[in-house]
């Protein structure tokens, strides 16, 4: 176990190093309290990640020297002489304390103790599973203090999102139990410790006036009982519980410190284990959940999107004409293709053509190409993409782009499935199915003159609106643990997972980019990160807005849009059902499947 050794006139002083985080200053709040010249109420502080330990400036106008060396921050090795404004102090591994603050511990006792908890610490450096965790610490708990029996306790979740201490490890000295494992340990002595956070060290207990009247202390005839807390982050998470039933006093205040250090030590790694543990049973949910949730290389299992692949599947096998809507970055163009994909063109080509990216004076050209000399620079015919396509099907991207005039064609081709090529004047004759996309509300583009309404009603024959990101509740979770999978091993990174606080915000983040900028995070974060875990910080969304305040009127509408889709997902996406429930017509839900949210302000 690692130490400090605080060196004064009187003698030497010594401390453990048994925190993740241990504050020294002269501060009478600090774990540390150094009452000597020149020290700052909060100095440094000396940081544990589990491997190393690290030496920090906390307050910066104090003298830090580290082995002589003015330093402001540095990795602690055994035998480094730290001087804090006049202090000096020295730092061990592993030392023999020479004078304790409380003398009340044997000093062979301790020797014994801290051998045993520095051999513990290396057996959990070298543990990953946590259920080997929790079996090193009891063997190492029991050796140390004498007990007959141990056992470790673990809050976890509940369903209904309460927590219950649940055992993850016993020992027992005799062999097995007699009754039930929860039924052998006092539930009143570990709720104490569980409410308090504080050790708790009982030598009689049947004659303790606090824990005479329990039925658990009673029935068991409990009589040295000893419970220490495992914290993490300032929480308590559980307890290590040890007892002897057969004698009296057997624990003594050395005893119950030591078993707090050895909870203390062992809090970090255990929860380190735990996360990853729960990392493992994560990805295996993700992997059900993807296959529950897939359809194609399509993602979604909100009402919602499940109205849209209902859609899908029901007329890819034809050709009628498709209208994919929706902002940009929900995916049109995976949709375009599994459309395509489910065809009975799947064996013809899928031409993509995006119609706001090509300039106003070549699109002619680019959608039914060009005769030899039909203009400068044409020095041989060039098929267009209504050729290419023929026999398949031709994806239209941004088709609310296209000029005026290009429109008046466009119509044309698409009515008589006829093209003519730039600088001919014969027709070749295309077999192709069309579908469209785009990001603007072509009603509106009528409106304002920009879109032809026969063009518009041409195409929107079906119409397929997919929703953004955020109204697709749990969908953002499950397609961004997806892309994180995806682009992991493409970037060769090291990370594996989200932080619990990095899924709750990209769970209530607006997402205005939709699945692009969530995947543009996550890809960028995939490159910076040298953590194993993403946070919030990773995908820069530390310090989000909440987003913009709407008007009451659009936030009355979004909100009954977004209940009525809840409502229509609980109920499995029986529109029936959903409308029975909320009391309103059919042709409601209709209404609001069909409807596109209202833009923000």
């Amino acid at each position: 176990m690692a130490l400090i050794k605080v060196l004064a006139p009187e003698g030497v002083r010594l401390a453990a190093l048994f925190k993740p985080v241990t504050i020294v200053g002269s501060g009478p709040g600090c774990d540390v309290v150094l009452a000597y010249p020149g020290v700052s109420a909060a100095h440094a502080q000396i940081l544990f990640d589990g491997r190393d330990f690290s030496l920090e400036e906390l307050d910066k106008t104090g003298d830090i020297a580290i082995n002589g060396k003015k330093k402001r921050r540095s990795r602690l090795v055994h035998g480094d002489r730290v001087d804090l404004g006049k202090a000096s102090l020295l730092f061990s591994m592993f030392d023999e304390p020479t004078r304790s603050v409380e003398p009340s511990i044997d000093g062979a006792d301790r020797i014994r103790s801290l051998a045993k908890l520095q051999e513990f610490s290396e057996r959990l450096m070298g543990t990953g599973s946590a259920d080997k965790l929790f079996d090193s610490m009891l063997e190492a708990v029991l050796e140390v203090t004498g007990a007959e029996k141990g056992f470790v306790m673990v809050l976890e979740e509940q369903a209904e999102g309460s927590t219950k201490p649940v055992v993850r490890a016993t020992r027992h000295a005799r062999g097995e139990w007699t009754t039930g494992v929860e039924a052998a340990l006092s539930d009143t002595i570990v709720a104490r410790v569980l409410e308090t956070g504080k050790p708790l060290i009982v030598t009689d207990a049947q004659a303790d006036a606090a824990f005479a009247r329990s039925e658990s202390v009673v029935a068991l005839k409990l009589s040295s009982v000893m419970c220490a807390p495992l914290r993490y982050q300032g929480q308590t998470t559980g307890v290590i519980y040890v007892g002897n039933d057969r004698v009296k006093g057997l624990f003594q205040r050395a005893q119950l410190e030591m078993l707090s250090v050895f909870a203390a030590q062992a809090s970090l790694l255990v929860q380190n284990a735990l996360l990853v543990q729960s990392l493992r049973e994560d990805k295996a949910r993700l992997s059900n959940d993807l296959q529950n949730a897939r359809f194609g290389e399509l993602i979604g299992s909100c009402a919602s999107m499940l109205e849209v692949f209902r859609k899908l599947q029901r007329v890819a096998t034809t050709d009628i004409t498709v209208l994919i809507t929706g902002e940009t970055g929900t995916g049109k163009e995976l949709i375009a293709r599994e459309t395509h994909r489910r065809s009975t063109r799947a064996n013809g080509p899928f031409v993509v053509i995006n119609c706001g990216a090509i300039p106003e004076n070549l699109i002619e050209s680019e959608l039914f190409g060009h005769a030899r000399g039909a203009f400068t620079g044409a020095v041989q015919s060039r098929a267009g993409k209504f050729q290419l396509a023929d026999k398949g099907t031709l994806f239209l991207d941004e088709v609310g782009e296209l000029p005026l005039a290009m429109q008046v064609k466009l119509l044309r081709a698409i009515q008589e499935r006829v093209v003519t090529r730039v600088g001919e004047s014969r027709g070749e004759p295309v077999d192709i199915r069309i579908v469209a996309a785009t990001n603007r509300v072509l009603e509106d583009e009528i409106k304002a003159g920009r879109f032809r309404e026969d063009l518009y009603y041409r195409l929107n024959v079906v119409n397929l609106y997919l929703p953004p990101l955020r109204e697709r509740g749990d969908d953002v979770l499950i397609i961004a643990k997806a892309l994180l999978s995806k682009h992991g091993p493409e970037l060769n990174a090291k990370v594996n997972g989200f932080t619990p606080a990095a899924l709750a915000t990209i769970r209530r983040h607006e997402w205005r980019g939709n699945i692009r900028q969530l995947e543009n995070r996550i890809r960028r974060a995939l490159v910076l990160c040298d953590r194993n875990l993403l946070g919030p910080d990773d995908l820069d969304m530390g310090a989000q807005s909440e987003g913009p305040i709407l008007p009451l009127e659009k936030a009355k509408e979004e909100f009954q849009r977004r209940y009525v889709l809840e409502a229509l997902e609980r109920n499995g996406g029986n529109r029936t059902q959903t409308a029975r429930d909320l009391g309103v017509d059919p042709r409601t839900i209709f209404r609001y499947l069909e409807k596109e949210p209202s833009p923000g302000p």
